[in-house]
C-alpha cells in the first residue's frame, strides 16, 4: 500500500498490529512534506535530471513493480468449491438428502437438479466475468512521463521507483505518492481519497510543522488522485509495494 493508505490505516485502526508501520508512514510523509527541494532529492538520493537506467533498474529489483496489490486469481477448481460452500445450496442439498431418506424420489431429484443448475450457472457467470475483466484491463495501458538521465520520455507505470522524477499535467492520475519540487497552477481531485468535490491546490514550498494530517499537506500529491488542471515537476516517494515487501 502507499504511505497514505498506511498511515490512513493507522488512523482508523489504532489498535492493528500494523501502527508501527503506520506511525512511520505519518512521520516519513511529514519529514519529506516539510523539507526543502534539495534536502528531499538528497534523501531519495536523486537529481532533477533523473535517475540513471542504472539506478532505475536496480531500484526495481529492490523495491518490485509500481502496482496495486490485487486479489489473487481463483482456480476454476477453487472456484467451484466455494460456489458449493454458498450456504443456500448447502440447505438445499440436506432438503434433498432427507427426501431421498424419506422416500419421496421425485422430490429429491428435483432439488438436486435445482442444486447442479445453481452451481453450474453461478460458476459459468463467475469465470465469463473474470475473464471479460482480464481483457480488458489488457486493453488498458497507462503511462507516465517521466525523466531519465536527462531526457523526458513516456513509461509505463508500473516501471515507476523512488526517486523518479515525473512530469504532471492536466488530465494525468497522479501514478504514486509524490512530493512536488515545482508547480504552475496545480489543482488536483482528491475526491476518491478525501470525499472533497472541489479541487485542491498543490505548491512546491515546504510545509509548515503545525500540519498534522496528511492529506492537508500542500506539497504531496496522492496515488489515485488526477490533475484537473496546471502543471508540475514531482519527485516518487512511495509506490504502492515498498510497504509490502
Amino acid at each position: 500500500m502507499s504511505l497514505l493508505e498506511t498511515a490512513m490505516n493507522r488512523a482508523q485502526h489504532p489498535d492493528n498490529l500494523n501502527d508501527k508501520n503506520g506511525k512511520h508512514a505519518s512521520e516519513q510523509l511529514l519529514e519529506t512534506a516539510r523539507a526543502g527541494t534539495e534536502a528531499v532529492l538528497k534523501t531519495l538520493d536523486s537529481r532533477l535530471g533523473g535517475l540513471s537506467q542504472g539506478e532505475a533498474d536496480s531500484r526495481l529489483q529492490q523495491y518490485g513493480m509500481n502496482e496495486i496489490a490485487r486479489e489473487k486469481h481463483q482456480s476454476a477448481l477453487m472456484r467451484l468449491l466455494s460456489n458449493i460452500k454458498n450456504p443456500l445450496l448447502l440447505l438445499l442439498t440436506a432438503l434433498g438428502v432427507t427426501s431421498f431418506l424419506a422416500g419421496d424420489l421425485r422430490a429429491a431429484v428435483i432439488i438436486f437438479i435445482m442444486v447442479v443448475l445453481g452451481v453450474v450457472l453461478r460458476f459459468y457467470q463467475e469465470m465469463r466475468a473474470d475473464n471479460a475483466a482480464e481483457k480488458l484491463r489488457a486493453m488498458v495501458s497507462n503511462t507516465a512521463t517521466l525523466v531519465r538521465a536527462g531526457k523526458e520520455t513516456e513509461a509505463p507505470l508500473k516501471l515507476l521507483v523512488p526517486g523518479d522524477i515525473i512530469r504532471l499535467s492536466a488530465g494525468d492520475m497522479v501514478p504514486a505518492d509524490v512530493r512536488v519540487l515545482s508547480a504552475k497552477d496545480l489543482f488536483l481531485n482528491q475526491s476518491a481519497l478525501t470525499g472533497e468535490s472541489l479541487p485542491i491546490e498543490k505548491k512546491a514550498t515546504a510545509t509548515s510543522t503545525e500540519v498534522q494530517n496528511p492529506l492537508e499537506l500542500a506539497n504531496i500529491c496522492f496515488l489515485g488522485s488526477n490533475v484537473e488542471s496546471g502543471s508540475a515537476t514531482a519527485v516518487v516517494i512511495e509506490s504502492p509495494r515498498v510497504f509490502r515487501r
